[in-house]
């Protein structure tokens, strides 16, 4: 059956991979996930002068899924990506609103031997491969002269449009860039320059647990809990050079991260699947419905709901609320530790218990709450 993508139904690829998703539940794409190969992708929009499309077309967040599903390595899914966003083009509401609510979208691949940038324009695009060091994106275009790939016809629609006179070296973050950014830009700058300088003071000694903590930081805005956006989920992948090595992706799948825990998941045969972070499906959603989103439905799954219930209890009781942090905390670190020992070689588990991993973490913050 061809794949019914959140706007466009597409053709089907012959084989798709495994995928773990962390998704809003409205859409059929994903923000971020990874697949069983060791391929992650995670997106973020951005806006530029190539004009956002309110026609239904793909959602970034579907070219999220479909490089996942569709490739075995980071640039089988940057190629991926590239095709079916020049075939298909980006648009479409990226909120579940009535109000269309549309951007264009920049993307982070990695996979065991390589990590990549992609960034967008409408159907245009550059690609960054990135070879050492740290690199972070955040709703703004930041591939500037280093572009290692791009759109056969980038530099023409550049020219054409007097965005680009042609002479000197070609700057995709210069010349695609609005000049004049819509607010919310003005905060991701912020934002982009504060993740640059935590990875910075830290190059060299990344681990999982670094991740985590800059995912949390509410002071420099990169996790965010304010003007009706919040940062509804994020995930941390270890992904080993040594093929023996299983990759292990760490995910919230709750928001607001820094009062989330992390649960690891790693792709083994027969992986237990998670009920508890399903979101319902509805029979007439009104994600479906045409006109769209006319109505509203409470799409939080189990975990969602009983961490929420928790954290107006922390917000409420303070001292209450910090002992509550600690043991979500204490959680987190059983699963980190014991990730660590699998990765140092120090343990072979067995691959049931690595089957049922995430379920039992799930279970465990459940029984909890």
């Amino acid at each position: 059956r061809p794949p019914q993508c959140t706007y466009l139904e597409i053709e089907q690829a012959e084989r798709t991979h495994a995928v773990v998703l962390s998704r809003p539940a409205w859409l059929w794409g994903a923000e971020m996930g990874a697949n069983e190969h060791g391929v992650c992708v995670g997106n973020e929009g951005v806006w530029t002068r190539e004009p956002v499309g309110e026609d239904e077309a793909l959602l970034g967040m579907d070219l999220v899924r479909l490089g996942l599903e569709r490739s075995s390595s980071a640039r089988e899914a940057l190629e991926v990506i590239t095709a079916l966003l020049e075939r298909y083009g980006q648009g479409g509401s990226c909120k579940e609103e009535p109000v269309p609510f549309v951007y264009h979208n920049t993307f982070l691949l990695a996979d065991r031997a390589e990590a990549w940038v992609l960034e967008t324009a409408g159907r245009y695009w550059a690609a960054q491969r990135i070879r050492e060091g740290s690199r972070n994106i955040s709703n703004q275009l930041s591939i500037g002269r280093e572009i290692t790939a791009e759109h056969a016809g980038l530099r023409q629609r550049a020219r054409s449009q007097g965005w680009w006179n042609g002479d000197g070296e070609f700057s995709f973050a210069e010349v695609f860039s609005l000049t004049h950014q819509p607010t919310r830009m003005e905060a991701a700058k912020a934002r982009y320059h504060a993740g640059k300088e935590l990875l910075r003071q830290h190059a060299g000694h990344i681990t999982a647990e670094t991740f985590m903590a800059i995912l949390r930081d509410k002071a420099r805005g990169i996790c965010v809990d304010s003007e009706g956006f919040r940062t509804a989920g994020s995930m941390v992948s270890v992904l080993p050079q040594d093929p023996a090595l299983p990759c292990v992706h760490f995910f919230t799948a709750t928001p607001d991260p820094s009062r989330s825990v992390f649960k690891p998941f790693i792709f083994v045969a027969g992986v237990k699947p998670a009920p508890q972070v399903r979101s319902p499906t509805f029979r007439d959603d009104p994600a479906k419905k045409i006109p769209r989103f006319q109505s509203t439905v409470d799409r939080r799954h189990e975990l969602y709901r009983r961490h929420q219930a928790v954290l107006e209890l922390m917000e409420r009781d303070q001292e209450q609320g910090q002992k509550l942090l600690q043991t979500l905390r204490d959680l987190e670190k059983q699963g980190l530790e014991g990730m660590n020992a699998l990765l140092g070689g120090t343990v072979a588990p067995r691959p049931e218990e690595l089957a049922d991993l995430f379920f039992d973490c799930v279970e465990a913050e459940m029984k909890f709450y």
